[in-house]
């Protein structure tokens, strides 16, 4: 967070060229701002600010949040996600007192995302869009900011576990029900194929997600 306040300056030539000072975020005013979405998380313990001779404040301070989002899995495990991050503060009137800006472009914002990547995961995320709006409370203007985050689902996992052993499966029955065996044969295997695909189901049920409205289409087949 940056932002400026004109009562906080001095010229660093009257304090021995001291042009900037670490204080605690309890000094000054600082901007009190929040997760929309937010369900629960981690407050920081790096509670300070760096204070610049031109009244310029610069805040630094790690979250690790969890946040809601809806999730559409109907194509599931080759599915796209959108999640929203939206930074808001309902205190002070957009209009008059406080507004809030990005100062970064969604592609710096997306570049400097990744190195904080530490490893590879379930998730890729592909991009980031940056919206500021003005959201309308009780006849007053708040500023907020929602950052669009998109998420690509790495299916490979999924495929080497799920869909080929069910593809295998509909094969090896199409084959002993049309194959030369006997009667007796094709039963046997039919009901070694149908205890197959109720192993099979139960692992696929453990392993779908369920928080959609419809369920993945690999889960109704």
């Amino acid at each position: 967070q940056e932002w400026q306040n004109p009562f906080a300056t001095w010229d660093p030539r009257d304090f021995c060229n001291i042009s900037e000072i670490v204080l605690p975020m309890d000094t000054y005013w600082s901007p009190p701002i929040f997760i929309l979405e937010r369900v629960n998380g981690q407050n920081p313990e790096l509670n300070y600010m760096v204070l610049m001779h031109n009244g310029s404040f610069n805040s630094a301070q790690p979250y690790q949040v969890t946040l809601t989002c809806s999730l559409i899995i109907l194509k599931f495990p080759f599915d796209t996600q959108m999640c929203n991050l939206s930074i808001a503060s309902f205190l002070y009137p957009a209009v008059t007192d406080f507004v809030m800006k990005t100062r970064w472009t969604p592609p710096e914002i997306m570049k400097e995302s990744q190195s904080f990547f530490l490893t590879d995961g379930e998730w890729k995320f592909t991009n980031l869009s940056i919206i500021e709006y003005t959201e309308r409370v009780d006849d007053k203007g708040f500023s907020v900011v929602t950052y669009v985050v998109s998420m690509e689902r790495r299916p490979t996992l999924y495929i080497l576990n799920l869909i080929l052993p069910t593809c295998a499966l509909y094969l090896l029955d199409m084959a002993v029900l049309f194959g030369p065996s006997s009667l007796e044969e094709k039963i046997n295997f039919q009901i070694a194929i149908i205890l197959g695909s109720s192993m099979l189901a139960v692992i696929l049920n453990n392993s779908l997600p369920t928080s959609s409205n419809k369920p993945p289409i690999i889960g109704t087949h």
